[in-house]
């Protein structure tokens, strides 16, 4: 292994599906509790909570204690410019997300009207 910065690490932080609704949930810049993050990422509150420890530990959000609640922020601006730059790369290249439902294209839409 090489001496450096653990860019893999990071990128694992990342990479998973539910940590990385939960950063990109916390992009627009206000505080979330875990519970308002665990519905974002489509998890259980004690999922989020594992995911938000993972990533408060490695350094991407930051938490505040507030009366009962505990809110979660991005940690820094930097976090917040490596996100919007994978999403950019992620678009570029293709690797876009779809939701997933009906394959009926006319059921979709009846569904959104």
């Amino acid at each position: 292994m090489k001496d450096g910065p653990d860019i893999a690490r990071i990128a694992a932080l990342i990479g998973d599906p539910a940590r990385s609704n939960i950063l990109t949930a916390l992009m627009v810049g206000k505080a979330l509790t875990a519970t308002e993050l665990a519905q974002e990422a489509g998890v259980t509150a004690q999922t989020a909570s594992v995911h938000l420890s993972k990533l408060d530990e490695g350094g991407l959000v930051s938490a505040r204690k507030q009366g009962r609640h505990k809110y979660f922020t991005l940690r820094s601006p930097g976090v917040a410019s490596l996100l919007e730059a994978l999403m950019g790369l992620a678009a570029d290249t293709g690797h876009l997300r779809t939701r997933t439902g009906p394959r009926d294209e006319a059921l979709r839409a009846a569904r959104i009207c």
